[in-house]
């Protein structure tokens, strides 16, 4: 499952933004499968090694995929209609990352992005459905991780300047 490794590039390499976590992962990487461990810079080392196995490689857009003409393909828009053969869907919300078991649902529960990416997640799919909660255990010997950036909110526009009388 890709949840803690994208719990945890949310919380360290795009500090919370997930415009820019969303725009890597639709703009900059052509599959999920060529997701590589470059996704975690910024993270502790200790875990990045806890969710890779210390296992590297990096992240690369597919640049020799065709369609049936010969041509560069497209990127395709994953539906529910053409996923068959994919078990996990992620969708990213702004609260967090909505967890789809595939063959059960078309929609799943959210985990939220102050989840630690060092839980235990079921993968069991039967666990995952939109009316219970995300099968989600921590660990209880593990010291807290850095909390998630909180986002400056946006400034408020500044008056017009009033004309001197």
């Amino acid at each position: 499952m890709i949840l803690p490794l994208l719990l945890a590039a949310y919380r360290f390499r795009f500090e919370g933004d997930v415009e820019a976590i969303s725009r890597h992962l639709v703009d900059d990487v052509f599959e999920w499968d060529t997701i590589g461990t470059d996704l975690l810079d910024g993270a502790p080392p200790a875990l990045v090694a806890r969710l890779t196995g210390g296992e590297e490689r990096s992240s690369q857009e597919r640049t020799d995929v065709l369609d049936g003409d010969g041509k560069p393909a497209k990127r395709l828009l994953v539906t529910h209609k053409n996923s068959a053969g994919h078990i996990w869907g992620y969708v990213l919300h702004r609260a967090g990352i909505e967890v789809i078991s595939r063959q059960l649902d078309i929609r799943g529960p959210v985990v939220l992005w102050r989840n630690d990416p060092r839980a235990r997640f079921g993968g069991d799919m039967a666990l995952w459905t939109l009316s219970t909660p995300p099968p989600i255990s921590m660990p209880l010997d593990l010291p807290r991780l850095t909390p998630v950036p909180a986002k400056p909110a946006p400034s408020p526009k500044a008056a017009p300047a009033r004309p001197r009388l």
